[in-house]
């Protein structure tokens, strides 16, 4: 009778047990489908996102073409572009540059 008692009390238990975890498996299974989901739209977005960035830079960028039999008026202004792009650029960058020094003095001194 007491052996009956004692193999009743585990096997209670390890139902219990069992229980339990199947419910934590359960419930951490269904919040890693729902994690999967967002996960998946996430991805989703993202994909989309660079086809969108990836169309500006192929309208943005001008392709390269051979210029060797071309106006040179055309060329000759397309360079005073590039180097007035080229003059702003070293411009704005000096500018921040000289802003980063301000700072680093007002710091050190």
């Amino acid at each position: 009778m007491l052996w009956f008692s004692v193999w009743t009390v585990l096997v209670v238990g390890t139902l219990v047990g069992a229980w339990f975890l199947l419910r934590s498996l359960w419930r951490s299974a269904r919040d890693l489908l729902t994690e999967l989901g967002r996960a998946s739209q996430v991805v989703a977005d993202l994909t989309e996102q660079v086809e969108e960035l990836r169309r500006l830079q192929e309208a943005a960028s001008s392709p390269v073409r051979h210029t060797l039999f071309a106006d040179k008026d055309v060329l000759r202004a397309q360079r005073a572009r590039l180097r007035l792009d080229r003059d702003r650029r070293r411009e704005l960058r000096w500018e921040r540059d000289e802003a980063t020094r301000a700072r680093w003095r007002a710091v050190w001194r």
